[in-house]
């Protein structure tokens, strides 16, 4: 294929990503109920107080992010070095593409296109270290906290909660086991047939070892602190009565069920607004307010972000190397 066709096919993807995008965006944000909430349930605040919390959760969806690409950087150490704003850049474009794609698989081609061709998919397997090291420590909590719900709002027989505490402690030995042995999927990934061709690619499964799991791990902890953060203030400033600990643990039930199901960014508003509801329910019959901060948690960390991603979509070179 001749330059001049293959410059033409990438301008043609990169302006199908865009509209995608763009037009996913404006049909959810044109009649957001929620949204519309959010706003009327902050015009009777105190107009310091609300630019003051604003202003600290979007501070903090920049941190979130820049701690993934922190992540993202270590993680392709090993395939590719790339710069920490090449980073930042790869991973705010994948934000763009996992707005308009099932299970937000789109962000893989986002990040892996800004390394070599011959890297990507040795990148994108790569960045599933990465998101295991998430989904371990969202089911870790999340299965900690579902444990305390079922204590205080449940009121189970002691022999059932005592079942239940060993089955979660099963799960999350589990989960930790698998993570810290990463290296283990590479075999039973060569054990499919159909897979076994690609087996090179798995290689960089072996190569992780516990001291970088446990950097990564700590970096998927920072995250997970800061989103949560990001939820307890703005649940705060709308409902400042509810105790801290019961909505935090609401949060990590929050986070944990949203982790088992399966979404579209763009209709992911719908689900988080279900479930926060369903859960702080048990605390406050506030739900408008709930709905209000999730849909607002969901315009700062995901829609903002991927308006800002779309920048970077313009810069991606899809069949060479996109330099620093």
């Amino acid at each position: 294929m001749d330059r001049k066709k293959k410059k033409l096919i990438s301008i043609i993807i990169k302006a199908a990503i865009l509209v995608l995008a763009f037009s996913f965006i404006y049909y959810k944000l044109s009649d957001n109920e929620n949204i519309s909430n959010f706003r009327s349930l902050i015009s009777a605040l105190s107009i310091r107080r609300l630019y003051l919390v604003l202003s600290a959760v979007v501070l903090m969806m920049f941190l979130n992010w820049f701690l993934e690409s922190l992540k993202w950087k270590y993680l392709v150490e090993r395939i590719e070095r790339i710069s920490i704003w090449k980073a930042v850049e790869s991973v705010f474009c994948g934000l763009t593409w996992a707005v308009f794609t099932p299970n937000r698989i789109g962000e893989y081609g986002g990040r892996v296109f800004f390394l070599s061709p011959r890297k990507r998919i040795i990148g994108a397997i790569a960045m599933g270290v990465g998101s295991i090291g998430q989904m371990v420590v969202t089911n870790i909590l999340g299965s900690l906290a579902l444990l305390w719900f079922v204590k205080r709002f449940l009121n189970p027989e002691p022999l059932l909660f005592y079942t239940l505490t060993f089955v979660v402690f099963i799960f999350c030995g589990a989960f930790l086991l698998f993570y810290f042995n990463i290296r283990w999927l590479q075999g039973l990934l060569t054990r499919i047939s159909f897979i076994r061709p690609f087996h090179k690619f798995f290689r960089i499964l072996g190569r992780y070892r516990g001291r970088e799991l446990r950097k990564v791990f700590l970096y998927c902890i920072a995250r997970f602190a800061v989103f949560t953060t990001q939820y307890c203030l703005i649940i705060h400033l709308l409902l400042p009565d509810i105790a801290l600990f019961d909505m935090t643990m609401m949060i990590f039930i929050l986070f944990f069920i949203q982790s088992a199901l399966p979404s579209l960014d763009l209709l992911d508003i719908g689900v988080r607004s279900m479930t926060a509801t369903y859960f702080f329910g048990f605390i406050t019959q506030q739900d408008i307010a709930i709905m209000a901060a999730a849909a607002c948690i969901w315009l700062v960390n995901l829609i903002i972000p991927a308006i800002l991603g779309s920048v970077f979509v313009l810069k991606l070179n899809f069949f060479g190397n996109n330099h620093s």
